[in-house]
């Protein structure tokens, strides 16, 4: 199983944010070239994202289905690749403070994905995982407005 972890300099609701737009995901995914929200729900349960992904001259196309969401601690997903099969991707939110705890889990569910699911695969996507918590952090960083969490907390009162 690949687990790896980032802080990011933002409160929750802010990672929340960029989780709860389908269209973004291309801009932190390793690997994604493009995605689309399929349907206006995302990211409730049972609501998918379309992606491209692009190696060279070649593309493949798939999908992200929700299967847990729990805004703004959790979101659990499945990613269908085709003939490559599926892999389960869990993103918890900790608050840190002023910042987030990210944790990023990921393995894969059906298909050759788990019949080759090796040490080597389980180093790869550490390395993966590493550079996509890297984007995710500096596309939150970037866009966050400076409300801090008692502020947004403040904001969210009756």
């Amino acid at each position: 199983m690949a687990v790896r972890h980032r802080l990011i300099r933002k409160p929750p609701e802010a990672v929340w944010a960029v989780l709860a737009d389908g269209s973004r995901y291309a801009d932190w995914v390793v690997g994604t070239d493009s995605s689309r929200q399929k349907d206006d729900n995302w990211p409730k349960v049972g609501s998918e994202i379309a992606y491209t992904v692009r190696l060279g001259p070649y593309t493949a196309e798939g999908d992200t289905v929700v299967r847990i969401c729990d805004p703004p601690r959790t979101l659990e997903l499945e990613a269908r690749s085709g003939a490559l099969g599926t892999a389960r991707i869990a993103i918890e939110i900790r608050p840190w403070g002023d910042e987030t705890l990210v944790v990023l889990d990921e393995h894969p569910l059906r298909g050759p994905g788990g019949l080759l699911h090796n040490t080597v695969l389980d180093a790869l996507l550490q390395l993966r995982h590493r550079a996509m918590l890297g984007r995710l952090a500096d596309l939150v960083e970037r866009t966050a407005t400076d409300t801090g969490p008692a502020e947004a907390r403040t904001a969210d009162a009756p």
